[in-house]
């Protein structure tokens, strides 16, 4: 590939002369000329990303995610990507590894980049955090966690969570668990298990609902799965991810459990694998790839100083497959 350095040896002129030209600067006619005849000849053309970098105001939105084996982050990426190419603005992609340590670090290295602006895939929101923000004075714009003092895109987890529970428990289940994940994360953690736990304390006369905790690992997920099988004997499982829900299948099969006749199973994201299981799931379906290009008009409309939604929302919908049965006896 050619350089600027190349450019400006082939015309004969000045490598900053040839900076200059292809930054709009005042170049003379014949100068101009001389370029432009060694760029059409040598099919040079600039670097877009290094060019921003340069400039003191760039077209780059960082992006910052917790993980990279992540279908919800990879399809968000893809959203992203997409509708900021379409606004002639850049990505550059931070991974953290669930590091909360290394994802602050990388706040602070992206505004030394001149990002224009950050988008944050967030797990939890702590008071470092904040202090970054402030401390870097660029937009921020938060997807898949809430704070009140930071603009943030969420998908609707709670009433997700309700919508689940509710067609769970309208189908007679009695005996319901729910496996989630810790509270350090407040959409997965927190409110996809209060949507349900609302959801079946309506139904709270002939429903048992008891809630268990892993990891975010299917592996995690079936150990503890085969456990809550032994200790409560469900009708149903709810799962806060279709990652544990996959884990629950295996635990179910290694119990030698049918599903849905033995024991119901949902998860929660709409993951592509999921209608490739058999049985295949029943999921909550969250549109990141459309999440995705939401964040990204979201965000370079706070770079250009336009008005945005302090909390938005990303929609959903119940994919209703072959995991859930209905228990027919309790309904007559």
């Amino acid at each position: 590939m050619k350089t600027i350095a190349d450019i400006a040896q082939l015309a004969g002129v000045a490598k900053s002369t040839v900076s200059r030209y292809l930054n709009g600067g005042s170049v003379s006619e014949e100068t101009k000329k001389k370029i432009e005849i060694v760029i059409e000849e040598t099919g040079y053309a600039p670097n877009a990303f290094a060019q921003s970098l340069k400039a003191k105001k760039t077209n780059i939105i960082g992006t910052i995610i917790p993980r990279l084996d992540s279908y919800a982050t990879s399809r968000t990426l893809m959203g992203i990507d997409e509708r900021l190419r379409d606004l002639n603005y850049h990505m550059l992609v931070s991974n953290t590894n669930q590091d909360l340590k290394r994802e602050i670090e990388n706040i602070y290295t992206l505004a030394k980049q001149k990002v224009a602006g950050i988008i944050l895939l967030a797990t939890e929101v702590t008071e470092a955090h904040l202090k970054a923000f402030q401390d870097i004075d660029i937009p921020v714009l938060l997807v898949g966690q809430q704070h009140e003092d930071v603009y943030s895109l969420v998908h609707d987890d709670e009433t997700a969570g309700y919508a689940i529970g509710k067609y769970i428990a309208q189908r007679g289940h009695k005996k319901i668990a729910f496996l989630g994940v810790g509270d350090f994360d407040v959409a997965v953690g927190v409110k996809r298990k209060n949507g349900f736990a609302q959801a079946v304390s309506e139904h709270a006369d002939d429903v048992e609902a008891r809630f268990f905790e892993t990891t975010f690992s299917m592996s995690d997920a079936a150990a503890r799965a085969g456990q809550l099988f032994d200790e409560f004997s469900p009708s149903a499982v709810v799962c806060a991810t279709d990652n544990l829900a996959i884990g629950v299948l295996k635990a179910a099969y290694q119990k030698k459990l049918r599903v849905p006749q033995d024991v119901s199973i949902t998860g929660f994201g709409g993951y592509e694998v999921t209608a490739m299981l058999n049985p295949s799931l029943t999921t909550v379906g969250i549109q990141f790839t459309e999440a995705g290009h939401t964040a990204a008009d979201h965000i370079v409309n706070l770079v250009k100083g336009k008005e945005v939604p302090r909390l938005s929302y990303s929609r959903f919908e119940l994919i209703l497959r072959e995991s859930v049965d209905i228990r027919t006896s309790h309904l007559l």
